[in-house]
């Protein structure tokens, strides 16, 4: 399966999962290293622009598309999900799904809903799980965001 990652250029063949680990994020806690993912360019684009404050304009960042095994690939079903699990600002309720994947280390990825695009997907990847050499970066490519995304 192919996924895509935006990130800022000279991080864009980090496949550490430091900066989530750094900041944590809607599906990981501080201190818990994670890839996010987008299973399209246009998710990964959305959500950096949820991220970021009007009129600022991301520059210097590439998108990635990500090889994973989809034999390696768990799921979380939105059905099953607790209410709330999207608010903004996330609660730990997700924090504790994403964690747990890390500390279960039984997947290489979780396929999780988007909170930012109804119906579409985030792929987080395990940087410390045995199988992280079958994830493939295929391709790195600059990428400019559209301006009317972040004027107002």
């Amino acid at each position: 399966m192919i996924v895509y990652r935006l990130s800022k250029s000279k991080f864009s063949y980090d496949l550490t999962g430091k900066g989530a680990e750094r900041s944590g994020g809607r599906w990981n806690s501080k201190g818990v290293a994670m890839i996010y993912t987008g299973e399209s360019r246009a998710l990964c684009t959305t959500e950096i622009a949820v991220h970021t404050p009007l009129g600022n304009i991301p520059v210097d960042y590439d998108i990635i598309s990500i090889e994973i095994p989809e034999a390696l690939i768990g799921e979380v079903n939105i059905n099953g999900m607790p209410e709330g699990w999207n608010s903004i600002p996330h609660s730990r309720l997700t924090q504790d799904i994403g964690d747990r994947f890390i500390s279960e280390n039984i997947f290489l990825a979780l396929k999780v809903p988007s909170a930012v695009v109804q119906g579409d997907h985030n792929y987080l990847i395990n940087p410390n799980h045995k199988d992280i050499f079958q994830v493939c970066i295929l391709e790195v490519t600059g990428f400019n965001f559209d301006e009317r995304l972040f004027v107002k």
